[in-house]
C-alpha cells in the first residue's frame, strides 16, 4: 500500500508541478492563475494539450515554443520533476496518516514560494494566505479524523511561536529578516508543530543554518557581497522539509 501511495503521489506531483509553473509565472505579475489558459509569453499562442505534458513536452520541443521558437526556461521541467520527487517522498513519509493531504499542499506551496523568492525576492501574500488557511483546515480535518486534537492545538501554538520568534527578529533587524519571512514562519510553525516541538526548533534551526552556510559560501566565492540580499525563504522552506521528512531520525540521533 505504501508503494501505491508513493506512486500516486509522485504521478500527481508531475501534474501539480505543471500548475505550479503557472503560479510561479503569474502570481508575481498579479495575473490570474485561472484565465487565460496556458500560452507562450512571447507570441501568446495557446499551448495545446500535446505541448502541456509535464517534462515530456519540454523534451520533445527541445525547450522551445512550437509556434515562435522562443526558449522555454529549464525551470519548467525542473519544477515538475522536483514536485514529483518531493510528493513521492512525502507520500512515503505520511502514507498511513490523515495528515498526508496537508503536507502535500505544504510541499507544493513551499516549492512555488521558493522559486518566486529566488527570482523576484518576494513571498507573495496570494500564496502565503491560502497556504495558511489550507494548513489550518486540512490539519484540523486530520485531527478530527485521527482523534488527535492535541496535535492540532500544538500546531496552532507552533505557528504562533515561530511567527513570534521571527517577528521579533524583524523588529530588531528589518533588513535582515523580511516581513514575508515572518509570515512564512507562521505556516512553517503550523506544520512543524503538528509533528512536535522538537520539529519546530529543528526546522527553524536548519533554515538558519542553511542560510548562514550558503550565504557565507556565496560571499567567499565572490558571487555575492555583504551588501547583496540573499532570499531567506528558500532556506526556511528547505529546513522545514528536512525536519518534516527526517525530523524524528535527526532528533533521535541528537538526543542523548
Amino acid at each position: 500500500m505504501t508503494g501505491f501511495v508513493v506512486f500516486c503521489c509522485a504521478l500527481l506531483g508531475l501534474a501539480v508541478g505543471s500548475f505550479l509553473n503557472v503560479v510561479i509565472a503569474r502570481v508575481p505579475r498579479r495575473e490570474s492563475i485561472v484565465t487565460p489558459p496556458s500560452h507562450c509569453p512571447e507570441c501568446h499562442t495557446p499551448i495545446s494539450p500535446r505541448d502541456n505534458i509535464p517534462v515530456v513536452s519540454w523534451l520533445v520541443l527541445r525547450g522551445r515554443c512550437r509556434a515562435c521558437q522562443a526558449p522555454i526556461p529549464v525551470r519548467y521541467p525542473l519544477v515538475e520533476i522536483g514536485c514529483a520527487i518531493a510528493w513521492g517522498v512525502i507520500g512515503y513519509r505520511f502514507a498511513d496518516s490523515w495528515a498526508l493531504p496537508a503536507y502535500l499542499v505544504l510541499t507544493a506551496g513551499l516549492l512555488a514560494l521558493s522559486v518566486i523568492d529566488l527570482e523576484h525576492r518576494i513571498l507573495p501574500n496570494r500564496i502565503l494566505g491560502p497556504l495558511a488557511v489550507a494548513g489550518v483546515v486540512l490539519l484540523g480535518a486530520a485531527a478530527l479524523a485521527s482523534g488527535d486534537l492535541d496535535a492540532f492545538v500544538r500546531a496552532l501554538l507552533g505557528a504562533l511561536a515561530a511567527f513570534g520568534a521571527l517577528g521579533a527578529l524583524h523588529l530588531i533587524s528589518p533588513r535582515g529578516m523580511g516581513l514575508g519571512d515572518v509570515k512564512l514562519a507562521f505556516v512553517l510553525g503550523l506544520f512543524l508543530g503538528w509533528l512536535g516541538w522538537g520539529e519546530v526548533a529543528l526546522g527553524l534551526f536548519l533554515g538558519f543554518l542553511l542560510g548562514s552556510v550558503i550565504g557565507v559560501g556565496l560571499i567567499a566565492t565572490g558571487l555575492r557581497t555583504r551588501k547583496d540580499h540573499v532570499p531567506f525563504g528558500p532556506f526556511l522552506a528547505a529546513g522545514t522539509l528536512i525536519a518534516v521528512i527526517w525530523g524524528p531520525t535527526l532528533l533521535a540521533w541528537y538526543s542523548p
